[in-house]
């Protein structure tokens, strides 16, 4: 029989981790709140319907579309894929009809769930996806099966720590990894600030993170990982790693 769509564990809260490194800085645009209900807030119903009508009208935008790029390289058919806090799983949707076997999505924020079942009905594709729903994976990897492709796309600068993330993704990873990270610039950085700023005094729990790029790399690198493929789309950077 099919294994079910679905598959949703009791939901955790998350571990939001340390940060004790002088390469890392809060930043705009991505966030780490330090309880569940941080991202239910931030990424909720009104942010999950506006992503499944712009798939459904444009695709997948074009620094998803890389991600997908960089992963068809590595070789879609048959290939077990596990996208790490995937909302609506547009890009999941896509690998599937490019040939993959079978799709895992790990998410924090309930309010994607919604959207996303009603896309993979839309597409027939219930049963070969599994949804899990607050896992944190930097905390519990073992929660997680491995998978050939690892994706964390608009992810890791939504983790303050991002060497227990990306090592948990490289763990879980049998042969690639695929990440993509704002850029860590001055504009950039000063703009987060000031955004976080606001978000303090509100009491939104929503946070972003600016790592250094270079050292998000090393961490794959240690782990066997190599990168063989850095792409640039607007404000996002696709970097690609393959095990050596």
């Amino acid at each position: 029989m099919p294994r079910p769509a679905a598959s949703v564990p009791p939901r955790a809260a998350p571990v939001a981790g340390r940060v004790a490194r002088g390469d890392t800085e809060r930043v705009d645009e991505c966030c780490a709140p330090r309880a569940p209900e941080g991202y239910d807030r931030e990424f909720n119903a009104r942010f999950a319907r506006r992503l499944a009508r712009q798939y459904r009208s444009d695709g997948l935008s074009p620094s998803a579309a890389l991600v997908l790029e960089f992963a068809g390289s590595v070789g879609l058919e048959g290939a077990s894929l596990l996208e790490i806090g995937g909302g609506i799983g547009d890009i999941q949707l896509e690998a599937l009809k490019r040939g993959a076997s079978h799709t895992t999505n790990v998410e924090l924020s309930a309010a994607y769930e919604p959207e996303a079942a009603r896309l993979l009905d839309e597409a027939g594709l219930r049963d070969r996806v599994t949804r899990m729903l607050g896992v944190d994976l930097a905390s519990t990897p073992e929660a997680v099966e491995p998978a050939d492709i690892v994706v964390l796309h608009r992810v890791v600068c939504c983790y303050p720590d991002y060497e227990r993330l990306l090592g948990a993704a490289a763990g879980r990873a049998q042969r690639a990894v695929v990440f993509s990270h704002p850029p860590r610039t001055l504009f950039a950085r000063f703009s987060a600030r000031a955004i976080n700023a606001w978000y303090h005094l509100t009491g939104n729990p929503y946070r972003a993170y600016a790592h250094t790029p270079d050292a998000m790399i090393a961490v794959l690198s240690g782990r066997g990982l190599e990168p063989r493929y850095r792409e640039v789309s607007g404000p996002w950077h696709v970097v690609g790693s393959v095990r050596a």
